[in-house]
Formats: structure tokens, C-alpha cells, sequence
């Protein structure tokens, strides 16, 4: 049945936003820019944040002690080096001797022990709480030295220090503003705070910075701009100096616009639909499997991100290290409808979807609507105010009481490893509000799977768990697999050094603006 289309483009729409601009941009304050992105930011506590958005901001004022290049080769950052002992059990890592927070404080080994037992905590409900969950105790061996004792070998520790959720706060600023942290960001890193509204975020250089001679901007602004045209527009009228994600169907638009660039990165980011498999008619495994029969792939990455994607071929994209390719689910409308037959639902049946509202994502959702409507199904869409959406998400305290049925969303798992892909998103401990586990997803072979990949640090007995895990999964099919997409950011081509990451974080220290 050929598909209708006309809900879901909106590429005239924004190109007719932008044709209403005239191409002299406003002047700039020397060495400031403006940053448009696609969603709100939710808080600026890395330690404490489930989106991207949100993660990839509070980087301007955060650090930990490793990171990642663009490669996600892991490199340190707050550290200088560390040593492992021959079981993997405990790692020893040597800090950085130069280094003050934002507030004039020393950064030390005590800083780095008060930051992990805090994040360990359950008593503190943060949400990056199982990044540190291998570690037993954390040591302070000298001023600038500590120690992480494991619970088991582990030999990708490192990874999950690099992650942003455990980044170094000042212990000053923890003390001082308790609940109020996540509104007063104060790290090592190369901005400093300035202020933040629902849709604005400012900073501003960091003049002690360790790093000499960076940052090279005076000032960075973050806008939240959900809707696509409007973003684009403050790119096209020199407003923004990068924004992102840009609207694909205007790549070629920006191209033939001499003052800007598009910049392409190859991306893990993964777009799914979580179907909460504790509520029916997800509970039935046939039903699962039938909305993958039922939703084209190829179409979808076409319609929505105007080709930039591949289909998801496994549960984690080819970049995660331990990926075990599973094939793509094919496109068979009629296999979808046997299968919903033989569940008991012949007609089909309703349900709602949900999503964090902006144009791409509301315009995935409508896609899948479409689709879906083929075979039967007929999905409300609801699109959710990011704030309200995390509420209603992540404030059920049971399954029992999780409203969720169907929720379109993406993952980065900025670890760069397959334990990060799988083990938030589908252990049976990860259910919300601790982490994002939406499809309350419970299976005792994949849950093993997941602790023995966590609990080794040899290579070989990790992927063996998780090409175990994942071949479960893509059976299973607690999601709907989507695509693996390519990230695409429009820029003024006076920018230079600002890098965007495969899981879409951006690092600013070495943006400069000609």
C-alpha cells in the first residue's frame, strides 16, 4: 500500500521560514557564538542526567578524568596516567597537579574520592549511579593519586570514567548548594557559568583554565530551539553558529549557501521504540515482532532524516565495541498480521506513542503511525515537553504504575561499549526512575549475560556474553530497531575546532570563530 506522506514533511515549511530571511547576518561580539540545539536543556548536574542535550552542555563546564576523541579512543584529561594490577581488580590513577575548579578550589584526590562515593550512593538517586557499579571502595593513596578497588575484574573501567555522567565536581559547590546543584555548575572545565533560562544557557571563558591558551572563546551561548525551521533560520540569519541536529531535508539548501558548512559525523546513536513489555498487548512476543514486520526501515531513514541512517542491524549501532551484527528486520506487512492473528488480535488494536517533542521526533512518530496503521495498529501520537516527558518517564516508582506504552527515543552510549549499549537500556535493574530500561524488559538469560560481561575483563568471555545478550534481545525484540543515524549540524564556516562526538556531544575548548 503506498504510504501518504503529507503529515510528515515538513521541509517546505522550513525552507519557506528561511527564505523569508535576508543573508546578512547580525555583527558579533569577538570571540562569542551561539549554539541552537534541538531540545531543552534539563539540568547542568552531569551526574545526575539521563539526554544527551543536556550531557553534552554541562561539558562546558565539566570534566572527568579521561575522555574520548572523535575516534572514541579513550585519552586522559583530569588524569595523567594509571596502572592496573594483573587481575583487573584495581585500577591506580595519577591526577593532574595544575588543575582548580571554577571556584578556586584545589582539584585533588579527596575532590575525585567525594565525587565517586557520591555517585555510588543509592542513597543519592542519581542517575549515572551504575557508571561507578563495579567499583567496591575508592582509596586516597596520596594528594594527586587514588585507587578503585573493584567488586570483580573489569577492563574497561577507564571507559566509564570517561563517561560525562562522571565528571569531577567542586566539593565546594556540592556542600553549598545540595538540591540546588544541578542550577550551579562549577567544574574544572574550560567555561565558566553565567546564567540559564528555560531556553538560553550562557557561559563565559574560563580564565584560569589548565589548559593554556584555550579556550579561544570568550563566550558560548546555548538556545533550545525544538522546532527545525526556527533553528535553521537562526544559522541562516547568522544568529547561531552551529546548530543541531539540522534539518535534512536542507542540506542541500546550506551547501549552495557560501557562507556556511555541514558537517557529517558517523554516529552510535540509535533510534528505537521501547514497548513496555510488563502492559499488553506488549507482553506477547508476537505482537513485538510484528511491529518490526511492519515498519519499512529504509522508508523511515528516507522520510525522516532524508537517508541519513542505516538500518539498526543489532541491538547496538557497528561503532560499540563487542556489536554483533543480527540482520534487519525485513519489511512484510503480512507477516505482521499473521503474527497479531495468531496473538489474538486479528484487527489490530490501539495505543499511544510518546516522544520528546521536536520536529524530527514528531515526525518519526507520525511515520511510524502511518505505517503501523497498515497493519492495524492505531497509534495516538504524544508528543511531550521534554520536562513534562522526563516526569512522566521516570516518575513511576514500580512498573506497575509506568504509564508508558510505546516511547520513540534514541541512546548514545558514550562509553563506547557494549555493556553501556545494552545494560541501561535492558537489564531488569535499570528500570525507571534508576536508569532507562522503558520497555521494562525482564530476561534472566540477558540479564546474566549482562553481569558476566560486566564482571570480566577478559575480551574473548565479553563477547561471548554479548553476542549472547544481544541475540536475545533482537528475538525477543523488547523494541521496535530503527537506524543508526548519521549526525548532521549546520555551521557559519567561521567556526572552526568546534567538535561534535559520535554520540553528539560537543567539545568547545578549541572552537575559535575567524
Amino acid at each position: 500500500m503506498p504510504i501518504s506522506f503529507a503529515r510528515i514533511s515538513t521541509a517546505f515549511r522550513s525552507l519557506a521560514v528561511v527564505a523569508a530571511l535576508g543573508l546578512a547576518g547580525p555583527s558579533l561580539a569577538a570571540g562569542q557564538i551561539t549554539v541552537g540545539v534541538g531540545d531543552n536543556i534539563l539540568g547542568l548536574d552531569p551526574t545526575d542526567l539521563n539526554d544527551s542535550v543536556s550531557l553534552s552542555a554541562s561539558r562546558l563546564f565539566f570534566q572527568g578524568l579521561y575522555g574520548f576523541d572523535r575516534e572514541l579512543k579513550l585519552v586522559p584529561v583530569l588524569a595523567e596516567s594509571s596502572e592496573v594490577n594483573s587481575d583487573s581488580t584495581q585500577y591506580t590513577v595519577h591526577l593532574r597537579r595544575d588543575v582548580k575548579f571554577h571556584d578556586g578550589t584545589s582539584f585533588d584526590a579527596a575532590a575525585v574520592k567525594l565525587n565517586y562515593d557520591r555517585l555510588r550512593d543509592p542513597a543519592n538517586h542519581l542517575k549515572r549511579q551504575s557508571l561507578l557499579e563495579a567499583v567496591d571502595k575508592v582509596e586516597v593513596v596520596d594528594e594527586f593519586t587514588i585507587r578503585l578497588v573493584l567488586k570483580a575484574p573489569s577492563g574497561v573501567l577507564l571507559n566509564y570514567l570517561a563517561h560525562t555522567g562522571a565528571s569531577i565536581l567542586s566539593p565546594k559547590a556540592i556542600a553549598q548548594y545540595g538540591a540546588e546543584l544541578s542550577r550551579h555548575p562549577v567544574g574544572t572545565g574550560p567555561f565558566v557559568f553565567t546564567s540559564w533560562t528555560p531556553d538560553t544557557l550562557k557561559a563565559a571563558r574560563n580564565p584560569q583554565y589548565w589548559r593554556q591558551g584555550l579556550p579561544r572563546l570568550d563566550g558560548v551561548t546555548i538556545r533550545s530551539v525544538p522546532e527545525s525551521g526556527a533553528r535553521l533560520a537562526l544559522l541562516r540569519s547568522g544568529e547561531a553558529q552551529f546548530v543541531f541536529p539540522l534539518p535534512p531535508e536542507t542540506v542541500q539548501l546550506i551547501e549552495r549557501d557560501e557562507r556556511l558548512a555541514i558537517d557529517k559525523t558517523p554516529s552510535i546513536v540509535i533510534q528505537y521504540v521501547a514497548l513496555n513489555t510488563r502492559k499488553k498487548p506488549f507482553d506477547d512476543p508476537r505482537v513485538r515482532q510484528a511491529l518490526n514486520y511492519a515498519i519499512d526501515k529504509t522508508a523511515f531513514i528516507k522520510v525522516v532524516y532524508n537517508g541519513f541512517g542505516i538500518p539498526m542491524d543489532a541491538p547496538v549501532a557497528p561503532g560499540i565495541a563487542f556489536y554483533s551484527k543480527q540482520g534487519v528486520w525485513p519489511y512484510d506487512p503480512a507477516k505482521a498480521r499473521q503474527l497479531l492473528a495468531e496473538a489474538g488480535y486479528p484487527n489490530g488494536f490501539e495505543t499511544e506513542i510518546w516522544n520528546f517533542s521536536n520536529t524530527l521526533n514528531n515526525r518519526a512518530s507520525q511515520f511510524l503511525q502511518q505505517q503501523l496503521a497498515v497493519v492495524g495498529v492505531k497509534v495516538a501520537v504524544n508528543p511531550l515537553e521534554a520536562g513534562v516527558a522526563t516526569t512522566r518517564l521516570w516518575g513511576a516508582k514500580t512498573p506497575e504504575e509506568a504509564e508508558v506504552r510505546m516511547f520513540f527515543g534514541s541512546w548514545a552510549p558514550s562509553t563506547g561499549d557494549a555493556d553501556w549499549a545494552l545494560r541501561p537500556l535492558l537489564s531488569s535493574r535499570s528500570y525507571p526512575p534508576a536508569l532507562y530500561n522503558l520497555a521494562y524488559f525482564k530476561n534472566d538469560a540477558v540479564d546474566a549475560a549482562l553481569l558476566k560481561g560486566l564482571s570480566t575483563a577478559d575480551p574473548a568471555e565479553r563477547k561471548t556474553a554479548y553476542d549472547a545478550a544481544q541475540k536475545v534481545v533482537w528475538q525477543e525484540a523488547p523494541w521496535i530497531f530503527l537506524s543508526v543515524n548519521t549526525l548532521v549540524a549546520g555551521r557559519d564556516k567561521r567556526l572552526t575546532g568546534l567538535t561534535q562526538q559520535p554520540d553528539t556531544a560537543l567539545t568547545y575548548e578549541e572552537a575559535d570563530l575567524k
